[in-house]
């Protein structure tokens, strides 16, 4: 582990040494974080902590001489990087956000990174990109509190090293191993700035591209599938590790929508502001939160072996989170007098109905990615008989990922996620119909370009348009409905 100790110093080394002068250039640039009444600091922090993350990763890996190794996570990390920052810079919208997260999801998937978890590689790649995609803006919501979002991703990166070395069951530096040093080297420097009470932050850019890159990690690129008798160690060793993030986020989700709120509207009722009205300190808050991280990185190590003790200790660990949630659950954090909250407040009768009418970008997205792929297998199968379509099977699961990534850049280059649908026209049906066919274009000249499939059907893209431009315009017609009605 020699080698890993130093690609760790060498990202703390670099990372320590930028945040002072990243820091400064944010207070020059005016790049800073100031009190809002939905977010936790009271006073203003510079932004851009994630620069010296990214860049002290990038140099730390180059240095370790493993770039080429890892360069599937990596570019993806950078790229993620790239668009937090300008997200911190410009304030991109939610939507075009997820799209580029979708989109590098499924250049992950198509590379060979994969959960593996289930036998079917269709379902295996789509929960795959789920996964990417979900764990990227868990950690994205979990930087709500000074130091907790860096600090669980050093707890993380630290379990994720910690199982490659029991895989490995030596003490071997592996690719993996020492990119992950660099990143733990890398936000170790960043949180001795970022310790609360914190003097920089690590905005979208740290936050999304620590939660992408600790994701990807999880995967594997073997393209050795998980049999039943071991997918319960599969599923439950990444999920334990990084039980924190996925609880935090499943916990806002669930009770902003049984208020009657926006999931995607930010606000002080995280898991870290609900102990803190338990009367615990800011810091006290989040040293809880990190023992939770650690306790859930051990018991996911322990459900490697998934013995009777390792099971029946993840089991009671669940139910000690479940008793935790319900507790913070009662917690009081939403103010019907503010008007912050009362800005985000929908009638009572229809919540989940107008919070899906004012705030439905990124429903709007995730339906798409549903209605993209559905269109795609429906064609093969309506193109090919199910011996052919069997035959064929390997080509329709390499390619779906480009077909969605492609899709949902076309629909962002054409405008369809510009304005609002409340009165669907005919001109929006032909913006429908242009970006469908620029993506079944777009998908079937990368397809052709990248795996040289010139026996594949371009009658599939054709069926796949057709049904795909109907079913676009089918579901907004059905969304104008219900804003209709209600």
């Amino acid at each position: 582990m020699t080698t890993g100790l130093s690609g760790f110093f060498a990202g703390l080394a670099v990372s320590a040494a930028l945040v002072p002068v990243i820091k400064w250039i944010a207070l020059r640039t005016g790049v800073v974080a100031h009190p809002r009444n939905d977010r936790w600091h009271r006073t203003t922090v510079p932004l851009l902590g994630g620069v010296s993350i990214a860049l002290a990763t990038l140099a730390g890996t180059l240095l370790m001489g493993q770039a080429a190794e890892v360069s599937v996570p990596l570019a993806a990390a950078m790229a993620v990087f790239v668009a937090g920052l300008v997200d911190d810079l410009l304030a991109l919208k939610p939507a075009t956000k997820l799209i580029i997260q979708i989109a590098l999801s499924a250049a992950v998937v198509y590379s060979g990174y994969q959960l593996y978890w289930v036998e079917s590689r269709l379902l295996d790649s789509l929960l795959t990109m789920v996964w990417l995609v979900g764990l990227t803006n868990a950690f994205n919501l979990l930087d709500n509190m000074d130091g907790l979002c860096a600090g669980t991703a050093l707890i993380v990166a630290v379990m994720l090293i910690a199982g490659l070395l029991l895989g490995e069951a030596r003490a071997v530096a592996t690719p993996e191993i020492l990119f992950l040093s660099v990143v733990a080297g890398a936000v170790t420097g960043f949180l001795i700035y970022n310790f609360p009470p914190a003097s920089i932050f690590m905005g979208d850019s740290g936050s999304l591209m620590l939660g992408f890159i600790l994701a990807t990690l999880t995967l594997n690129n073997d393209g050795v599938r998980g049999s039943r008798a071991d997918l319960l160690s599969a599923i439950s060793g990444p999920v334990f590790v990084l039980l924190l993030p996925i609880f935090d986020t499943t916990l806002v989700t669930v009770l902003r929508l049984l208020a009657g709120r926006s999931p995607a509207v930010g606000g002080r009722d995280h898991s870290s502001h609900r102990l803190v009205g338990l009367g615990l300190s800011e810091r006290s808050a989040v040293f809880v939160l990190w023992s939770l991280a650690a306790i859930g990185g051990g018991v996911g190590l322990l459900l490697r072996s998934a013995s009777g003790g390792s099971l029946l200790a993840g089991g009671m660990f669940l139910a000690a989170i479940c008793l935790l949630a319900y507790r913070l659950a009662r917690v009081r954090v939403y103010d019907e007098a503010s008007p912050v909250t009362a800005a985000v407040t929908p009638p009572a009768v229809t919540p989940l109905t107008v919070t899906f009418m004012y705030k439905r970008r990124v429903l709007d997205v995730g339906l798409d990615f549903i209605l993209i792929g559905a269109a795609y297998y429906v064609a093969n199968r309506l193109r090919f008989g199910q011996e052919a379509y069997l035959a064929n099977a390997e080509n329709f699961y390499t390619s779906l990922p480009i077909v969605l990534a492609t899709q949902l850049m076309a629909f962002f280059a054409v405008g369809v996620y510009r304005g609002t649908w409340d009165h669907f026209q005919r001109k929006d049906r032909v913006t429908f119909v242009k970006g469908v066919a620029l993506g079944a274009a777009g998908g079937q000249l990368l397809i052709l370009a990248l795996y040289r499939y010139y026996s594949y059907s371009i009658s599939v893209f054709l069926i796949y348009a057709v049904l795909l431009a109907m079913l676009m315009i089918l579901s907004r017609s059905v969304m104008r409905l219900l804003e209709d009605r209600s």
